[in-house]
Protein backbone atom coordinates (compact mmCIF):
# COMPACT_ATOMS: atom_id res chain seq x y z
CA UNK A 1 0.00 0.00 0.00
CA UNK A 2 1.55 3.40 -0.77
CA UNK A 3 1.71 6.34 1.35
CA UNK A 4 0.96 9.81 -0.06
CA UNK A 5 1.13 12.73 1.47
CA UNK A 6 -1.50 14.68 2.42
CA UNK A 7 -2.20 18.13 1.45
CA UNK A 8 -2.59 21.19 3.57
CA UNK A 9 -6.21 20.71 4.43
CA UNK A 10 -6.34 17.32 5.17
CA UNK A 11 -3.05 17.68 7.09
CA UNK A 12 -4.80 20.48 8.91
CA UNK A 13 -7.55 18.29 9.59
CA UNK A 14 -5.71 15.11 10.76
CA UNK A 15 -3.75 17.55 13.26
CA UNK A 16 -7.21 18.79 14.40
CA UNK A 17 -8.16 14.86 15.19
CA UNK A 18 -4.98 14.04 16.55
CA UNK A 19 -5.36 16.51 19.16
CA UNK A 20 -8.81 16.06 19.86
CA UNK A 21 -8.20 12.39 20.22
CA UNK A 22 -4.99 12.70 22.49
CA UNK A 23 -7.05 15.54 24.67
CA UNK A 24 -9.77 12.73 25.34
CA UNK A 25 -7.06 10.38 27.33
CA UNK A 26 -6.78 10.09 30.73
CA UNK A 27 -4.38 12.87 32.20
CA UNK A 28 -1.57 10.82 33.44
CA UNK A 29 -1.16 9.49 29.86
CA UNK A 30 -1.43 12.86 28.17
CA UNK A 31 1.06 14.27 30.28
CA UNK A 32 3.61 11.04 29.49
CA UNK A 33 3.25 12.19 25.66
CA UNK A 34 3.77 16.11 26.55
CA UNK A 35 6.29 16.22 28.88
CA UNK A 36 8.09 12.46 28.26
CA UNK A 37 11.36 14.64 27.61
CA UNK A 38 10.84 16.72 30.55
CA UNK A 39 11.27 13.48 32.36
CA UNK A 40 14.42 12.32 29.73
CA UNK A 41 16.15 15.56 30.75
CA UNK A 42 15.86 15.82 35.13
CA UNK A 43 17.06 11.96 34.83
CA UNK A 44 20.32 13.87 32.94
CA UNK A 45 20.80 16.20 35.24
CA UNK A 46 20.57 14.12 37.98
CA UNK A 47 23.29 11.47 35.76
CA UNK A 48 24.98 15.02 35.10
CA UNK A 49 25.01 15.63 38.94
CA UNK A 50 26.04 12.30 40.18
CA UNK A 51 29.33 12.38 37.66
CA UNK A 52 30.46 15.79 38.77
CA UNK A 53 29.53 14.70 42.23
CA UNK A 54 32.21 11.52 41.55
CA UNK A 55 35.11 13.83 39.31
CA UNK A 56 35.26 16.50 42.05
CA UNK A 57 36.20 13.39 44.86
CA UNK A 58 38.97 12.31 42.67
CA UNK A 59 40.09 15.47 42.26
CA UNK A 60 39.72 16.50 45.52
CA UNK A 61 38.20 19.86 44.33
CA UNK A 62 36.02 21.26 47.05
CA UNK A 63 35.94 24.70 45.91
CA UNK A 64 33.39 26.11 43.74
CA UNK A 65 30.36 23.55 44.14
CA UNK A 66 27.61 25.91 42.72
CA UNK A 67 29.68 27.07 39.60
CA UNK A 68 30.06 23.45 39.03
CA UNK A 69 26.80 21.96 39.51
CA UNK A 70 24.84 24.19 38.27
CA UNK A 71 26.09 23.48 34.54
CA UNK A 72 26.87 19.88 35.21
CA UNK A 73 22.55 19.89 36.01
CA UNK A 74 21.56 22.38 33.44
CA UNK A 75 23.04 21.21 30.17
CA UNK A 76 22.71 17.62 30.19
CA UNK A 77 19.17 18.08 31.04
CA UNK A 78 18.96 20.62 28.37
CA UNK A 79 20.38 18.41 25.54
CA UNK A 80 18.56 15.40 26.84
CA UNK A 81 15.09 16.98 26.23
CA UNK A 82 15.69 18.84 23.06
CA UNK A 83 17.13 15.63 21.93
CA UNK A 84 14.19 13.14 22.78
CA UNK A 85 12.06 15.64 21.89
CA UNK A 86 13.77 16.30 18.26
CA UNK A 87 14.84 12.34 17.55
CA UNK A 88 11.62 10.46 19.41
CA UNK A 89 8.64 12.85 19.90
CA UNK A 90 8.64 14.83 16.84
CA UNK A 91 9.45 11.94 14.31
CA UNK A 92 6.45 9.81 15.77
CA UNK A 93 3.60 13.13 15.41
CA UNK A 94 5.10 13.89 11.95
CA UNK A 95 4.94 9.95 11.04
CA UNK A 96 1.36 10.16 12.72
CA UNK A 97 0.54 12.82 10.26
CA UNK A 98 2.87 12.05 7.69
CA UNK A 99 1.14 8.29 7.26
CA UNK A 100 -2.33 9.44 7.96
CA UNK A 101 -2.47 7.93 11.19
CA UNK A 102 -0.75 4.94 9.92
CA UNK A 103 2.34 4.00 12.77
CA UNK A 104 3.78 0.95 11.54
CA UNK A 105 7.68 0.81 13.68
CA UNK A 106 7.63 0.89 17.25
CA UNK A 107 11.25 -0.84 16.92
CA UNK A 108 12.24 2.36 15.33
CA UNK A 109 10.80 4.72 18.53
CA UNK A 110 12.36 2.14 21.23
CA UNK A 111 15.59 2.13 19.47
CA UNK A 112 15.53 6.28 19.02
CA UNK A 113 14.70 6.45 22.36
CA UNK A 114 17.07 3.91 24.03
CA UNK A 115 20.05 5.79 21.96
CA UNK A 116 18.73 9.07 23.19
CA UNK A 117 18.64 8.06 26.75
CA UNK A 118 22.25 6.32 26.20
CA UNK A 119 24.21 8.85 24.27
CA UNK A 120 22.71 12.25 25.95
CA UNK A 121 20.96 11.34 29.02
CA UNK A 122 23.64 9.22 30.28
CA UNK A 123 26.98 9.16 28.37
CA UNK A 124 27.33 12.53 27.61
CA UNK A 125 26.73 13.71 31.42
CA UNK A 126 29.46 12.00 32.61
CA UNK A 127 32.40 13.30 29.55
CA UNK A 128 31.06 16.50 30.52
CA UNK A 129 32.16 16.28 33.73
CA UNK A 130 35.50 15.69 32.48
CA UNK A 131 36.41 19.23 31.51
CA UNK A 132 34.59 20.68 33.97
CA UNK A 133 35.87 19.58 36.88
CA UNK A 134 39.59 19.18 35.02
CA UNK A 135 39.40 22.55 34.99
CA UNK A 136 38.65 23.43 38.17
CA UNK A 137 41.71 21.07 39.51
CA UNK A 138 43.55 22.54 37.46
CA UNK A 139 42.51 26.18 38.95
CA UNK A 140 42.79 25.27 42.36
CA UNK A 141 45.83 22.79 42.41
CA UNK A 142 43.58 20.55 43.94
CA UNK A 143 44.98 17.55 42.00
CA UNK A 144 48.43 16.62 40.44
CA UNK A 145 47.63 16.96 36.79
CA UNK A 146 49.85 15.35 34.34
CA UNK A 147 52.57 16.89 31.60
CA UNK A 148 51.16 17.40 27.88
CA UNK A 149 52.18 13.77 26.41
CA UNK A 150 49.88 11.89 29.66
CA UNK A 151 47.01 13.67 29.29
CA UNK A 152 44.73 11.15 27.77
CA UNK A 153 46.24 8.48 29.64
CA UNK A 154 45.72 10.66 32.90
CA UNK A 155 42.01 11.14 31.85
CA UNK A 156 41.35 7.79 31.26
CA UNK A 157 42.90 6.28 34.50
CA UNK A 158 40.82 8.53 35.92
CA UNK A 159 37.69 8.22 34.43
CA UNK A 160 37.67 4.66 34.47
CA UNK A 161 36.43 4.69 38.67
CA UNK A 162 33.85 7.20 37.62
CA UNK A 163 32.66 5.22 34.64
CA UNK A 164 32.02 1.97 36.64
CA UNK A 165 30.25 3.55 38.99
CA UNK A 166 27.71 5.27 36.37
CA UNK A 167 27.36 2.11 34.64
CA UNK A 168 23.73 1.37 36.31
CA UNK A 169 22.68 4.88 36.02
CA UNK A 170 23.06 5.13 32.41
CA UNK A 171 22.15 1.92 31.87
CA UNK A 172 18.73 2.62 33.85
CA UNK A 173 18.01 6.21 31.71
CA UNK A 174 19.35 4.01 28.69
CA UNK A 175 16.01 1.35 29.20
CA UNK A 176 13.22 4.61 30.85
CA UNK A 177 14.07 6.18 27.43
CA UNK A 178 13.01 3.10 24.74
CA UNK A 179 10.49 2.31 27.59
CA UNK A 180 9.47 5.77 27.00
CA UNK A 181 9.41 5.94 23.66
CA UNK A 182 7.42 2.21 23.59
CA UNK A 183 4.84 3.49 26.07
CA UNK A 184 4.63 7.31 24.27
CA UNK A 185 3.91 5.27 20.85
CA UNK A 186 1.02 3.05 22.47
CA UNK A 187 -0.55 5.72 24.01
CA UNK A 188 -0.88 7.21 20.93
CA UNK A 189 -2.64 4.30 19.04
CA UNK A 190 -4.55 4.01 22.46
CA UNK A 191 -5.38 7.72 21.02
CA UNK A 192 -6.13 7.07 17.63
CA UNK A 193 -8.88 4.21 18.09
CA UNK A 194 -10.49 6.17 20.30
CA UNK A 195 -13.82 7.48 18.65
CA UNK A 196 -14.12 11.02 17.12
CA UNK A 197 -17.70 11.18 16.98
CA UNK A 198 -17.82 15.37 16.05
CA UNK A 199 -15.59 15.71 12.67
CA UNK A 200 -16.60 13.16 9.66
CA UNK A 201 -13.48 13.61 7.05
CA UNK A 202 -14.69 14.09 3.89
Amino acid sequence: MENHKPDGTVKKNLIEIITRKINQLPEAERNLLENGSTYIGLNAALCGLIANSLFRRILHVTQAPVAAGLPMAVIPFLMAHVSYKGFVSLPLNTELIYFLGDLHCETCTITRGGLVGLVFGGLYPVFLAIPVNGGLAARYNSALLPEKGNILNYWIRISKPVFRKMLFPILLQTGFAAYLGSRQYKLLIKALQLPEPDLEIQ
